[in-house]
């Protein structure tokens, strides 16, 4: 009986025998889920059918709710930064660097809409000693980039980089608001590279 039990139930979940495929529909749905709705506003059921798989299997492998929020989070932050790397030195490379983290973030806009409802909805953050360690390497490589600058320094360049191109990601309507272009993702890009670059160049 238990060998039909577990037969039928893989029949019922066809991504059951791959765990780590079945993970990552789970990610990609929370991703979307929590990105439109917010923790609170999020449903396990909205995530589970969006992932084609069952609700169970969502509390096998994380727990609870905010377990998966977690875990899609770190996700999104180790893709979001790992998918940029800073190349080269000096001021140029870290504006490049700047330009192509914009244009990874509106292929994946799920970091940006998920730590906005992050910074909304909680009162610190989530999974925060994981989330330190990965930026913690990103504030490496541009410290390594700019000689002339210390840890401090290239600490607020990424946070300056992070916070301008995550708030054209979840705030476009201040595009149409202020300059009427709420589209115009190459002008929006320039200036940060611009920007980035500038403050890349005090002091060297």
């Amino acid at each position: 009986m238990p060998q039909l039990q577990t037969f039928l139930w893989s029949y019922a979940d066809p991504v059951a025998w791959d765990t780590e495929k079945t993970k990552s529909l789970l990610l990609d749905a929370a991703t979307e889920e929590f990105g439109e709705h917010g923790f609170a506003g999020s449903r396990i059921e909205r995530i589970g059918a969006r992932a084609g798989v069952s609700n169970e299997r969502i509390y096998s492998y994380f727990g609870n709710k905010m377990g998966l929020f977690e875990e899609t989070l770190t996700c999104q932050l180790v893709r979001g930064l790992d998918e940029v790397q800073v190349v080269g030195s000096g001021p140029d490379a870290v504006a490049s660097f700047a330009g192509n983290y914009f244009d990874a973030s509106l292929r994946n806009p799920g970091l940006a809409r998920l730590t906005a409802w992050e910074g909304l909805e909680r009162t610190a953050p989530i999974g925060l000693e994981q989330r330190v360690a990965r930026a913690s390497t990103k504030v490496a490589d541009i410290q390594n980039a700019l000689a002339h600058i210390n840890a401090r320094a290239a600490e607020d360049l990424l946070l300056t980089i992070v916070a301008l191109t995550h708030t054209w990601t979840t705030g476009r309507n201040l595009g149409h608001i202020i300059a009427g272009d709420p589209d115009d993702n190459a002008r929006r890009r320039e200036h940060i590279v611009a920007s980035v670059r500038a403050i890349a160049s005090i002091g060297a």
